[in-house]
């Protein structure tokens, strides 16, 4: 029970750094994050020209933006429409304007507690990310499911802007549609609704579902196709124009909503329909598409990795783009009278999209024209569908319901749910890079016998992987774990917490899990001296520096031993100011090196410039100096470290008495001059299990090998029974320390 407390512990303490805020404010009112922010922005500041703001309306967190007198727009904050839970897990609340036409026209960002955008992005940065969504079009936003800007990433801050990307379009829509901006129209309309009916039945034929709108149809020819190449004005697309008669077919697709019960019997049969139900889950749809002509609307993606990247569903907001989990292929259709389809296929819509089979859709369909060697142009038709009426029935919704600005939490949580789905998706190649990383390095902890036994091949084995660590996790990847993820947990466990908003880093998400697991088995060293990039820094500039003959200093076991403390007191002192504040002691936690060198590279204004250049300095010719005595985070991960279950290092009951070679060649001065490893202070650099195997430094290992030797010479000699079995200690000798393993 203790392991497993110990397990939650750092795995929430692991994902503290993403715990949820609170969710939407109130609609309006005295509790509104724009009643609190709005006197903190000049209107000059937000919309150009603008000289004043209206007061906040009774049933909308909203307030007119003037000039003049005259309104021009509406200001709100997105935090009064969507949840806009941040890296630091409290809200990000941005100030954003909107003109008649349902057009961006001001962003600011307000009020946040981002440790990465507090202190270390300059604010010229944001400014700029800011700057960069005034002219977004809320309508075209509306129409491709929010995919119509461009994503601007800052390095180092990718969920952060990540989070304030996906609450400016969603709260700006949602603002739009309840104000009308731009002829959107409200999210939630009064009066009767509909539900589909699982009693409506389809017609006989193919050719009559044509026509009555049970499948829609997208039909285009040679000469459609050419014609919207040619107004893109580029000349390659057009000498590049296909070259069939222009009334000849290019694509001919079809679809229908299948999981409506009378439509997916009609078309599917009833076995078929049968199946279908078998493979979706409880709230999932399901569209059949079927096409013949040159052009295949699945594309090419297919193949490559499973993404269909010629064809998106588009609802309101929501857009659906398919995977091959979510494919099927038919054989056939049961519907007669159907034409001769080339390819027949079933798409599943998940249940978590935010999907609604009564409210028209569109299948949005990418065609696309090579015009270099590798450049393509690319161009959309849309194929609309709206389910006929006779499959659906009236359902009475409650008088009281109107177009509210607060946020149903089923819909919030599948918003934030898409969020942190899209960021994992995003980051499936860094994924599988971490992924590799754990599995080699969790096989050469467990065979490290094997792994050690050739001391130069190992030696550049531990120089690859943290040259990996070093440039992938770190500068490419920026998962450098942080003491602020420890502090945020307390904030964490107030506040309560949501494994959505953990799920917003998938590096940090696997990297804390698998420390937690470690810590377990190996303790503090399985992270810290190996998967931290500045502690792979520190080592790697030190072996460079031991090839340049750089002096190494050894500092006396007394000194040595009374340092150790200092990082505990730091991490102590972080921990008893974030009781008082997690902003102060998210500043003062720039003790840690990691945002200046790994994070930014080194791009930061000189104090912490030279600061982090000063420990690495150090770090030449006391080796890992800042990992030995300062590292608040190392010494959090020690505190646990007591608790594993395993003593992996081998020890001989020699060791310490008399022999000191481990002591003395420990990288990080872990091993004490009585023999034993401080697993508090151990990288598990497997050095000393280098050592435990040379048969040129070991003096057991050398001892063992003549008494080998002198046997092979004198076959006819009695072989001598050693003093203790290999790797044991006797009981006299094993008092006060681990001789086995520790």
């Amino acid at each position: 029970m203790a392991i497993l407390r110990l397990l939650t512990f750092l795995v929430l303490t692991s994902l503290a750094a993403t715990f949820p805020g609170a969710g939407p404010a109130s609609a309006a009112g005295s509790g509104s994050a724009l009643s609190k922010y709005l006197t903190d922005v000049r209107p000059g500041d937000l919309v150009a020209g603008a000289d004043g703001f209206g007061p906040i309306r009774d049933d909308l967190p909203v307030a007119p933006v003037l000039k003049g007198g005259q309104q021009i727009g509406w200001v709100y904050v997105t935090s009064d429409f969507v949840g806009t839970t941040g890296y630091s897990g409290k809200p990000i609340h941005t100030m954003v304007a909107l003109d008649p036409e349902a057009r961006i026209t001001g962003v600011e960002l307000v009020k946040h507690s981002e440790p990465i955008v507090l202190i270390g992005i300059p604010n010229a940065k944001v400014k700029a990310l800011a700057a960069s969504y005034i002219g977004v079009d809320l309508v075209k936003e509306a129409q491709t499911g929010g995919s119509s800007h461009d994503l601007k990433i800052i390095s180092g801050a990718t969920v952060t802007v990540m989070v304030i990307d996906d609450s400016i379009i969603r709260s700006g829509l949602k603002v739009a549609r309840a104000l009308g901006l731009g002829g959107l129209k409200p999210e939630a309309a009064t009066g009767p609704a509909a539900e589909v009916n699982p009693d409506a039945a389809a017609p006989a034929d193919w050719p009559a579902m044509v026509g009555d709108g049970t499948v829609r149809r997208l039909l285009l020819d040679v000469k459609t196709v050419n014609e919207a190449f040619a107004a893109l004005g580029d000349p390659r697309a057009i000498a590049r124009a296909e070259t069939a008669p222009p009334e000849s077919t290019f694509i001919d697709m079809q679809v229908a909503l299948v999981s409506v019960p009378g439509i997916g019997k009609a078309i599917l049969g009833e076995a078929g329909y049968a199946n279908l139900q078998g493979w979706l889950k409880s709230g999932d749809h399901a569209l059949a598409i079927a096409g013949m002509g040159p052009y295949s609307f699945k594309g090419s993606g297919y193949v490559r990795g499973g993404i269909f990247d010629r064809i998106v569903l588009v609802q309101n907001d929501v857009s659906v783009r398919f995977r091959d989990r979510d494919h099927q292929r038919l054989t056939g259709l049961a519907a007669p009278g159907q034409p001769a389809f080339s390819e027949t296929d079933l798409f599943r819509i998940p249940a978590g999209s935010g999907f609604d089979p009564t409210q028209p859709f569109r299948l949005q369909l990418l065609v696309q024209r090579p015009v270099a060697a590798t450049e393509k142009l690319f161009t959309t038709f849309d194929l609309a569908y709206q389910l006929p009426s006779h499959y659906l029935r009236a359902i009475a919704r409650p008088a009281a319901e109107t177009a509210k600005a607060e946020v149903p939490a089923s819909d919030e949580a599948t918003a934030q749910s898409q969020l942190w789905k899209r960021i994992w998706l995003d980051s499936k190649p860094e994924i599988v890079g971490l992924a590799a990383m754990l599995v080699v390095l969790t096989a050469v902890f467990f065979f490290q016998t094997w792994a050690t036994r050739n001391e130069r091949v190992f030696f550049w084995f531990r120089i690859g992987f943290l040259t990996v660590t070093l440039f992938f996790l770190g500068f490419y990847a920026n998962a450098q774990l942080s003491v602020v993820n420890l502090m945020a947990l307390f904030g964490a466990l107030i506040n309560g917490f949501s494994w959505q908003a953990f799920l917003l880093d998938p590096l940090t998400f696997i990297l804390w899990f698998a420390v937690a697991a470690a810590l377990l088995f190996w303790g503090r060293g399985a992270y810290c001296g190996w998967l931290c990039p500045f502690g792979a820094l520190q080592e790697l500039t030190n072996r460079i520096a031991k090839a340049l003959r750089i002096p190494q200093w050894t500092l006396p076991w007394g000194l040595h031993e009374r340092l150790w403390p200092v990082k505990y007191m730091i991490f102590l002192g972080l921990f008893g100011a974030s009781l008082v504040s997690i902003e102060q002691a998210e500043r003062l936690a720039e003790v840690e090196p990691f945002k200046t060198a790994i994070i930014l590279k080194f791009a930061r204004a000189w104090p912490f410039v030279v600061y982090a250049v000063g420990l690495l300095m150090a770090g030449l010719f006391v080796e890992r100096f800042y990992c030995r005595y300062l590292c608040p985070l190392g010494a959090a991960l020690a505190i646990p470290a007591r608790l594993r279950m395993f003593d992996w290092l081998k020890r001989y009951h020699e060791c310490g008495n008399p022999c000191q070679t481990c002591a003395h060649q420990c990288p990080v001065q872990a091993i004490h001059p009585t023999g034993e490893i401080n697993p508090n202070e151990c990288v598990n650099c497997l050095h000393c299990q280098v050592l435990y195997q040379s048969k040129t430094i070991c003096p057991v290992v050398i001892r063992k090998e003549k008494r080998r030797a002198s046997v092979a010479a004198n076959p006819a000699e009695p072989r001598p029974k050693p003093a203790h079995a290999h790797g044991k200690a006797s009981p006299s000798t094993s008092q006060g320390k681990e001789n086995q393993h520790v």
